[in-house]
């Protein structure tokens, strides 16, 4: 049956791409409340197709879209963030009505590449995001000390706050502190990393009226989340070895003030059973 449903979405990419933004002109849209359960799936985009075991996981666009309308469809999932033909797929599936939609910015840092760390706004622009009726942009900063890249990343990074922010829309920014490693980059999660990062994170632009950030769980959490006001969403990050492990991290960091939610995706989307519908309730239960 689903087959069907993704055969009709390649039928009206062929044959009518006017519908793409005629369906997000008329999509109900969905509210930020003071809760969110929002899941990822922007991966595929920057070359990151693995998850857990499997490396090539998301590679299967059909299956992805599959698990996403699985998990979308689950009480207590307010939304999605993504990559415009990931979210367009789900638009024309019906997945995005009543949801809160956040469109994925910068996606140039490839993984794997010797450019990583210059991560250009190859995706969705704070004028795109608007005229699609979505109500934020999220954007990754990755701080490398070593890497005169860096400056580039967070300049892009400030203007895409300010300009999303002009429009009154959620300005999503992921900081870390990272490094290359053995030629491949790799984030530091340590709390006085992560307090460093959240600190530049939060003085990006010419407002933080609307930016929020997008944290992993890491050690002393309490004392990073004391490092700005800004509210923030926990990430999922990878596939844990050990999911009750992983929820019980998730569990505490969202009894602190600053923490409203959790953006996860390859972790709910790929659980080693493959329950997607299991694991997404179970993330829902923590909220």
């Amino acid at each position: 049956m689903f087959a069907e449903r993704l055969a009709a979405v390649v039928d009206a990419r062929t044959r009518h791409p006017q519908s793409i933004s005629e369906t997000a002109a008329r999509r109900p849209r969905g509210s930020i409340g003071a809760r969110l359960m929002l899941l990822a799936a922007d991966h595929p985009a920057r070359g990151s197709l693995g998850a857990g075991s499997r490396t090539m996981a998301m590679a299967d666009r059909g299956d992805l879209l599959e698990r996403l309308c699985v998990a979308l469809a689950r009480p207590g999932v307010d939304g999605v963030l993504g990559t415009a033909d990931v979210l367009e797929d789900l638009l024309l599936l019906g997945a995005l009505d009543g949801k809160v939609v956040v469109g994925s910015m910068n996606r140039g840092g490839l993984a794997g590449t010797a450019f990583e760390i210059d991560d250009r706004f190859t995706g969705y622009g704070a004028e795109a995001v608007a005229a699609m009726r979505f109500d934020g942009g999220k954007m990754l900063l990755r701080i490398d000390p070593d890497d005169p890249a860096t400056v580039s990343t967070m300049e892009a990074c400030a203007r895409a706050v300010d300009a999303l922010a002009a429009r009154r829309l959620m300005a999503m920014v992921e900081p870390f502190v990272s490094h290359r490693v053995d030629g491949r980059v790799t984030n530091e999660l340590t709390p006085d990393a992560m307090v460093r990062a959240i600190s530049v994170a939060s003085g990006l632009g010419g407002t933080s009226a609307y930016t929020w950030l997008k944290v992993p769980v890491v050690p002393e959490m309490e004392r990073v989340m004391a490092a700005s006001t800004l509210p923030a969403l926990l990430l999922g990050g990878e596939v844990p070895a050990d999911p009750d492990a992983a929820f019980e991290g998730w569990q505490k960091a969202l009894r602190l003030p600053t923490v409203k939610g959790i953006v996860a995706g390859r972790s709910l989307l790929y659980p080693a059973d493959d329950d997607v519908a299991g694991a997404v309730d179970t993330a829902v239960s923590l909220l």
